[in-house]
């Protein structure tokens, strides 16, 4: 579990704080005791994808797939291989809507964040079938820094919030700076009350290609067997 230089750079205050080291401690202590996910390796994927000045895209999940093999590093995304969740399944729903891609044929979103998209979770790491089993263990500190530096030291990100819980993040964000996106959480429980027909993926590139941006490739490979999604 290691942040990149650049991020270690651009969060040293936040890695030197008591909270983050009281949380460093704890999920020492968990990945030895229990079943967390992701691997360890894995718990700042996310960041090592992306250098903080190449973000374009914010994507804030709640935290990760609790199930065997599907967390891997990445809010929403899934291992290739893995069967899509029924979250993933709705977002694909609407990309496919929204901009007309073609069924991608996993879950794995790694092509997004090599474009600047950054997908993450509040909370960073679960306990195996215990939802929310790491929230107030620090993550939330430490992610809520993330997103406001980046909202204080970038120009024109876009940040997508879906779902009550990511919404209250705008407070962290500067919307004269940046665009804010908001709609229902894709989850089936939500997904109907306004996330499909919510076009986040061509608004966010409407807003980039305006302020002199490259848009994000948003369509993943096609082709999907259809017994990848659950039922």
């Amino acid at each position: 579990m290691k942040l990149t230089q650049k991020w270690q750079n651009f969060l040293a205050q936040e890695l030197a704080s008591d909270s983050f080291e009281a949380l460093s401690s704890f999920l020492q202590e968990a990945y030895k005791q229990h079943t967390i996910y992701p691997c360890y390796e894995d718990i700042f994927r996310t960041f090592s994808l992306i250098a903080p000045e190449d973000v374009k895209v914010i994507i804030i999940g709640q935290d990760p797939y609790h199930g065997e093999n599907q967390a891997n590093g990445l809010a929403f995304s899934v291992h290739k291989g893995v069967k899509i969740p029924p979250s993933l399944r709705n977002i694909y729903k609407e990309l496919i809507d929204d901009i007309g891609c073609k069924e991608p044929k996993d879950g794995d979103l790694t092509s997004w964040a090599k474009q600047g998209v950054f997908l993450i979770n509040s909370v960073l790491t679960v306990e195996q079938a215990k939802p929310n089993s790491h929230r107030e263990k620090g993550w939330e500190a430490f992610t809520d820094s993330v997103i406001k530096k980046l909202s204080s030291e970038m120009e024109h990100l876009v940040f997508i919030l879906w779902g009550a819980p990511s919404q209250k993040k705008a407070a962290l964000i500067d919307e004269k700076r940046h665009l804010i996106l908001k709609a229902p959480h894709p989850s089936p429980l939500s997904a109907y009350r306004g996330f499909f027909g919510s076009k986040p993926f061509s608004q966010t590139n409407n807003y980039l290609q305006k302020n002199g941006l490259s848009e994000i490739a948003w369509c993943l490979e096609s082709k999907s067997p259809t017994n990848l999604f659950d039922t």
